[in-house]
């Protein structure tokens, strides 16, 4: 992994950015791993969109 300054890292350490990146990998294989039913793209659009309309 490559090492980045807190300039460019929002992370502290190496360590932290390492486990952070495992537990987002460990995520996205679980959720690809799902077999729960897909939910349609325009279905999220639509309640992401009634959430935004609820703030306008």
């Amino acid at each position: 992994m490559t090492k980045f300054t807190p300039i460019e890292s929002e992370f502290a350490t190496t360590e932290d950015a390492e486990a952070h990146d495992a537990w987002v990998r460990a995520k996205v294989e679980r959720a690809l791993a799902s077999t729960r039913p897909r939910v349609p793209h325009d279905a999220v659009m639509a309640k992401a969109q009634a959430v935004l309309d609820k703030y306008k």
